[in-house]
């Protein structure tokens, strides 16, 4: 990255998984609107289905999640069964019988809930919806629990991709974010996934972690690369202490410095490009015969809750505390605290507390952004027929004459050196942007 690059990557601003953001959710929208979309639902178009489990057995240090450690088993069991009355719940006010095309587990750790918990969950999804041909069934997994008995189990219940995360593969940094898994342990987990016939794995990377050096950083690379996953996604580490109180017990004093972190993001993407992995957006990295890969030289690829997808379904319903529902009019997110959500569940209420109304001008702006993550560029009189961005283009001059964008005939093309600070490029076009800062990560 040039110093010119540089000067705009410690900006903070949003990911930009959705637009508006889930910073500009609100108390006005609720469940109110949200049996409304649900109600209105076309059941000729298939959806997305996100399921959220928020424990853990150990909180790592370094974790931005909504998770919380698991003590006791009756407590996940309890969540199960207000997860299963969740989606019960919904589908009943959907009206029709909906048709999911894409299942997936995140959270916190999904497989907590057990083999028999998961299968309980799946059923309450087969009993309710319909399951397309060639449904996409992913999970996130810790390789730290991920027995022969669970993979073999993941495989009966139609899992077709799992998510590891990795992190860093160094003992010292392992040891620093409290998440020790040695490479032998992760290299099982895999053998295991792949034995049970879930060939289809995604790793989970990170930079800017307390004690990681650019060759550290490289290392891992080689270690997780030697594994052969289809995909690779590459997070740089948000330290956020004064909303994560796990990550106070982080020594600030051992993080990199920003421009150390730039080093070592350059040097996860050299490491990875130069094995062959296709570059997907700003973090997500995959083998060229895999469906990302196929999405990006084709136009198609789209970012949502989880990141760079090839979904392209109008329609995500999110189930569990803190997730995330996308409708056609808006978005919805459940609360966030786990008693209160099992309460609200318990009582035959949606947990649904805060959300967001998208009007005609935040879906252009929208497609505006998104195109820019996906594609580095925006054919913004396609993209927003009709929107006076006079204001926006007069922001970005000084980032034209720095050589990071160009404008032609309409489009506007973020440059390769401009590619790193492309979520700054894109703030440009959130019109709900935000003056605190510190809420969001940094660009780089």
């Amino acid at each position: 990255m040039d110093s010119t690059a540089r000067r705009y990557a410690e900006r903070n601003v949003p990911r930009y998984t959705s637009y508006p953001t889930a910073a500009d959710f609100t108390a006005q929208v609720g469940p109110g609107d949200h049996a409304a979309w649900l109600g209105a639902l076309d059941p000729q178009e298939s959806i997305s289905v996100y399921l959220h489990v928020p424990y853990c057995r150990e909180i790592c240090l370094y974790c931005g999640c909504n998770t919380k450690k698991a003590i006791r088993d009756d407590v996940i069991a309890d969540y199960r069964r207000a997860l299963e009355a969740e989606i019960a719940h919904a589908s009943r006010l959907a009206k029709r019988r909906l048709c999911v095309a894409r299942l997936h587990w995140g959270g916190g750790t999904p497989s907590i809930l057990g083999a028999a918990g998961l299968e309980s969950v799946l059923a309450v999804i087969e009993e309710r919806f319909s399951l397309a041909n060639g449904l996409e069934h992913a999970i996130e997994l810790d390789p730290r629990h991920v027995t022969e008995t669970l993979a073999k189990h993941l495989a009966t219940l139609g899992v077709t991709r799992a998510s590891l995360g990795i992190q860093d593969t160094n003992p010292l940094v392992q040891a620093a974010i409290g998440r020790l898994q040695p490479l032998a342990m992760v290299q099982a987990a895999v053998d295991r996934l792949r034995s049970a016939g879930i060939d289809n794995l995604s790793f989970d990377l990170m930079y800017g972690l307390p004690l990681q050096s650019v060759e550290s950083i490289r290392r891992t690379c080689i270690e997780a690369l030697s594994l052969s996953p289809r995909r690779i996604a590459c997070f740089g580490y948000a330290h956020l202490p004064r909303l994560k109180a796990n990550q106070r017990r982080i020594d600030a004093a051992a993080l990199p410095s920003q421009d150390q972190r730039i080093l070592q993001a350059e040097a996860m993407a050299e490491a990875l490009a130069g094995a062959g992995y296709v570059p997907i957006g700003i973090d997500h990295f995959a083998r060229p015969d895999d469906p990302l890969a196929r999405a990006t030289v084709s136009g198609k690829l789209h970012r949502n809750f989880q990141g760079y997808t090839d979904d392209d379904r109008k329609v995500l319903l999110g189930f569990g505390a803190s997730s995330i529902s996308t409708f056609a009019n808006g978005f919805v997110q459940n609360i966030a605290d786990v008693p209160s959500y099992v309460r609200r569940i318990g009582s035959g209420a949606l947990a649904s507390v805060r959300g967001c109304r998208i009007s005609p001008e935040d879906r252009a702006r929208g497609r505006i952004i998104e195109r820019l993550m996906c594609d580095f560029e925006a054919d913004l009189d396609a993209l927003a027929p009709g929107l006076d961005l006079t204001g926006e283009l007069a922001q970005l001059d000084p980032m034209r004459r720095d050589g990071l964008i160009e404008t032609v005939a309409g489009r506007l093309v973020v440059t390769d050196a401009g590619r790193a600070v492309v979520r700054v490029i894109a703030a440009t076009f959130d019109a709900f942007r935000r003056s605190e800062a510190l809420q969001f990560s940094r660009a780089v």
